[in-house]
């Protein structure tokens, strides 16, 4: 391990004036409302305020399968929020939301009785069971579900927050901090790894939500898509979750829902906003006429 500069915390921590680093300017320790911004509302039932991360895709991946499936009464609209602008301490976005977290999402599909709903997993859940669809009902097959859902939940901090921090964009890099997160990120990808040498997808022969929380982020690594990190990791040795992710990868309403609030990478796959099943149509039509 190289050399590093040693730290002794003070007796009470203080925020620094400027930590660096690709968050710093939204970072605060204190939670709220900065300023006053209600949330547009659209025409359909469900109203998503989201950008395309990880635990965004999860949650416009759902509503794609969903739709795909005949559910007419998932329509939604998908309004982007910059968090790099701090949109999400707007007063409307806390509203819905507390931890000023995307994503978040207003239930409007009985008008009198708007229901808000915050954190990824949540979501899926009332929308799979509000839908009936893609959540065993199955007592033991039920358990099975939720509990990887809650493993994704638990787990991807560590992939997120921990090694996609140090390892892409903490101002300065920190080789203890990196091996940390590094270990345990492959140490994660090996339980998957496992898992998915039995089964066909995360809960057995049938893609549940387990699938969709995943995906997002460990399918997508396994593809070589976050942070740069393929090489490092490795991540071509994991083969059951490489099969695992290109089947997903394959799926249309993953590709849609993959593509909703997007503002990085390749411009024909962005698709800032959805307000209707046509403007991928559109966003198509777009990438023909360029």
């Amino acid at each position: 391990m190289n050399d590093t500069t040693s730290y002794t915390p003070p007796k009470i921590w203080q925020a620094p004036q400027s930590s660096g680093g690709a968050f710093a300017n939204i970072n605060r320790p204190i939670a709220g409302a900065t300023h006053q911004k209600e949330l547009p509302i659209g025409k359909h039932p469900f109203q998503l305020y989201s950008l395309g991360t990880p635990n965004g895709v999860k949650v416009t991946v759902m509503f794609e399968e969903l739709l795909a499936l005949g559910h007419k009464g998932a329509e939604y609209d998908a309004w982007l929020i910059k968090i790099g602008e701090g949109m999400q301490f707007g007063s409307g976005f806390v509203e819905v939301n507390p931890n000023s977290k995307i994503p978040a999402l207003m239930d409007r599909s009985n008008p009198a009785k708007p229901i808000r709903v915050f954190e990824s997993g949540a979501i899926l859940m009332h929308l799979a069971e509000k839908f009936g669809a893609f959540l065993p009902t199955e007592t033991a097959a039920r358990a099975e579900c939720l509990s990887w859902l809650f493993w994704q939940m638990g787990s991807a901090p560590f992939v997120g927050g921990g090694f996609g921090h140090f390892y892409a964009y903490a101002p300065e890099k920190i080789e203890y901090a990196i091996d940390r997160y590094a270990m345990e990120t492959k140490r994660q990808m090996d339980v998957l790894d496992r898992l998915l040498a039995e089964r066909k997808f995360i809960c057995g022969d049938d893609y549940t939500i387990a699938d969709m929380a995943i995906w997002p982020w460990y399918g997508q690594m396994a593809l070589g898509r976050s942070y740069n990190a393929g090489e490092f990791l490795q991540v071509h040795t994991y083969k059951n979750v490489l099969r695992w992710a290109h089947e997903l990868d394959a799926r249309p309403a993953v590709k849609r829902g993959r593509m909703v609030n997007k503002v990085q990478g390749e411009p024909a796959l962005q698709l800032h906003e959805r307000h209707d099943a046509s403007d991928f149509e559109l966003k198509t039509q777009d990438k023909i006429s360029a």
